[in-house]
């Protein structure tokens, strides 16, 4: 097709006008949450005076008025952000450029620069938001983009926005099969199908050190962490313990991971039957994954590390989909590293002597480490101590306050306790973090785990049986793992009042937590067929469809195939051979750029016929041959006359040759 003259100066529809402005405002909403309040002002102030400058009541800003906007909105996002590099920074500058941009445009080119910017816009905020609700959202916005674009072809005198509305629906309703096929069949390659998620995305959970309290906090925060799926029954809650972390650095208040670990492969054996399940887990931007001992398997590059933790090189920064199997009753390093052994006895040459007193004190009555360890459990079951999310604070020897005084406390108190004991007796332990339980939704046969359900447990070591798991906690609050936290706690005032989600209160409202779980369920189907159909799961699905077959030569065939059709689309479009009425357009093409040079642009919305008149009035001596070319172009193009279009270029050419002045035309 061919580009008219001056069609960079077209005036933009109202039809187009309009739905530009409400597209705007319906991309830039699902942004407010991560935006900087003063983009808000921005965008009213521009909009404001777009419509006055269609309504010819404002002029166009200046060169000076742009230079000052450019400067004072790469400044705002500095300050707002920073800097003006990242993904935040760069969100930032994109919507802040889509809402200048419109006080800017005088044509429909400068329309047509902001609508694709609008679908840029728009595809950003997936990063930030990509639920189901949110992505039945992005059709409106999605509508009102194609339904500006549409309005920029119509007439600047159409005034029936809802018909252009209308054809942007049908549309996109015509385009949704070649959607799903190419989301079925594109294929997921890695790192160009992803990018990388916003940083203020999964900044709660588990940190790779623990205080006393931080658990507790978490323990009043209702955010998911993962969803689990078994392949087969789920397994008792009091054995769904999740690790993420292994804790084996103690300062004396404060436990964390161990320097300077070399990351080799632990040595464990595999026994009784696996567990076999996958994980959605939630963004946290860290780069360990939550599994049952002793996992194998995750995304493609997790590794099992040497203190068991399931870890991959990246952290997790967008909702991830994986698949392990776990060896609970595996024995783990029955014959024990060295390194990871004294690792496991360090403690600070000070502080807390009643512990370490009663340690030597049940090392010299239990001289088998399992003797020792059943009788601080028993100690924890027997003795009063109370499980609670308000424990009071603790001094210097925190230990021996938590032991001998105060005897309250969180997961957190219990194991710290405990490990401390254990290695003040001689016997290798470690802390280790991660979550306990879930709750089962029937609706879809699978578990959620919260941030409420965070946990802290022991493992100790002993020769030729490995590493053993035990927990404290159950021996003082017994519901915490057999039912539950809010169980647990279902009396604690405290709880109640200071934990946002209440579950106290609203599972025991049975038709609304089976609205709260079917609708969980829905939002699972989609994260794991939508957002979690990555190369993996396509692979998967494909395997499903195709049996057997060579999955490598289908996608080269795929892509061989697609490649030949876009060669027979350019083909078609570029074609050397033209039809009459293509060869007829192209000629008239040539005559419009012929006048052109003497200052004759033909203009939008005129005729063949007007413009030749308007050329022979002011070129006179050529009027035979302009008259002649576009009456013969009339009586071929419309009027149904048979020819070739060589006639229709010897016209042309006697044009040409009368022009007082010669250049070669193509």
């Amino acid at each position: 097709m061919t580009t008219k003259p001056g069609a960079a100066l077209q005036p933009i529809p109202r039809v187009g006008l309009t739905w530009l402005l409400v597209a705007q405002l319906l991309v830039v909403l699902p942004h407010l949450g991560h935006l900087p309040l003063w983009i808000v002002g921005l965008w009213l102030g521009c909009a404001a005076w777009r419509i006055q400058i269609f309504r010819m009541r404002a002029p166009y800003p200046n060169g000076w008025i742009k230079a000052g906007l450019m400067l004072g909105t790469g400044f705002g996002v500095y300050l707002s952000r920073g800097g003006l590099v990242g993904l935040e920074a760069g969100v930032v500058l994109l919507i802040a450029a889509f809402i200048l941009k419109l006080v800017e445009m005088r044509s429909r080119r400068d329309a047509l620069v902001v609508i694709f910017l609008g679908f840029f816009a728009l595809a950003t905020a997936c990063l930030f938001e990509d639920g189901i609700l949110a992505a039945l959202y992005y059709l409106l916005p999605l509508t009102a983009l194609l339904a500006a674009l549409i309005g920029l072809q119509q007439s600047a005198l159409a005034t029936e926005p809802w018909a252009t509305l209308r054809l942007a629906g049908s549309l996109l309703l015509q385009a949704a099969p070649l959607m799903l096929l190419l989301f079925l069949f594109f294929p997921r390659i890695e790192p160009l199908w992803s990018l990388p998620g916003p940083r203020e995305r999964g900044v709660t959970g588990l940190s790779d050190s623990m205080t006393p309290g931080d658990i507790a906090e978490l323990g009043q925060s209702g955010e998911l962490v993962f969803r689990a799926s078994f392949e087969g029954p789920v397994p008792e809650r009091s054995r769904l313990y999740w690790r993420a972390l292994t804790l084996e650095h103690f300062d004396g208040r404060r436990w964390s991971q161990a320097l300077g670990l070399q990351g080799q492969a632990p040595l464990w054996e595999r026994r009784g039957e696996p567990l076999a399940y996958s994980i959605v887990m939630q963004p946290s931007n860290q780069p360990w994954l939550y599994s049952l001992d002793v996992a194998e398997g995750g995304p493609g590059d997790a590794r099992l590390m040497e203190d068991f933790r399931l870890q991959q090189r990246h952290p997790v920064t967008r909702m991830q989909l994986y698949r392990v199997t776990s060896w609970p009753d595996a024995r783990r390093e029955p014959k024990g590293a060295v390194g990871a052994l004294q690792r496991a006895l360090q403690l600070p040459e000070q502080g807390n002597p009643q512990s370490r007193a009663w340690a030597a004190e049940l090392r010299r009555r239990h001289r088998q480490p399992e003797a020792l360890v059943q009788a601080l459990l028993d100690h924890f079951g027997r003795e009063a101590f109370h499980y609670t999310l308000k424990p009071p604070r603790l001094g210097r020897d925190s230990i021996d306050e938590f032991l001998f005084s105060t005897r309250r406390g969180f997961c957190e108190h219990f194991s710290s306790a405990m490990t401390f004991v254990l290695r003040a007796a001689g016997i290798p332990a470690r802390v280790v973090t991660g979550y306990q339980g879930g709750e089962f939704n029937p609706a879809g046969n699978y578990l959620l785990v919260h941030q409420f359900d965070a946990h802290a447990w022991v493992e100790y070591w002993q020769p030729q049986h490995g590493w053993t798991s035990v927990d404290p906690t159950f021996q003082v609050a017994p519901e915490r793992i057999e039912r539950g936290l809010e169980q647990a706690l279902g009396q604690d005032q405290d709880f109640l009042e200071g934990t946002p989600l209440s579950l106290a209160r609203y599972r025991g409202i049975d038709w609304f937590n089976r609205l709260r779980l079917s609708w969980d369920n829905l939002n699972y189907g989609w994260q794991r067929w939508v957002l979690g159909y990555q190369g993996e799961r396509q692979m998967q699905v494909l395997r499903a469809w195709l049996g057997s077959a060579d999955l490598r030569l289908l996608g080269l065939s795929a892509v061989a195939a697609v490649a030949t059709m876009l060669a027979l689309v350019a083909l078609w479009l570029f074609r050397p051979w033209r039809r009459e009425g293509d060869a007829q357009q192209r000629l008239f093409g040539r005559f419009e750029r012929l006048l052109a040079r003497h200052g004759l642009h033909r203009a939008p919305g005129e005729g063949p016929r007007a413009f030749a008149e308007r050329a022979a009035r002011r070129l006179p001596a050529l009027t035979a041959e302009i008259l002649a070319f576009v009456a013969l172009f009339e009586a071929q193009r419309y009027g149904g006359r048979q020819g070739k279009s060589d006639e229709l270029a010897r016209a042309l050419r006697r044009l040409r040759r009368a022009l007082p002045w010669r250049t070669g035309e193509g």
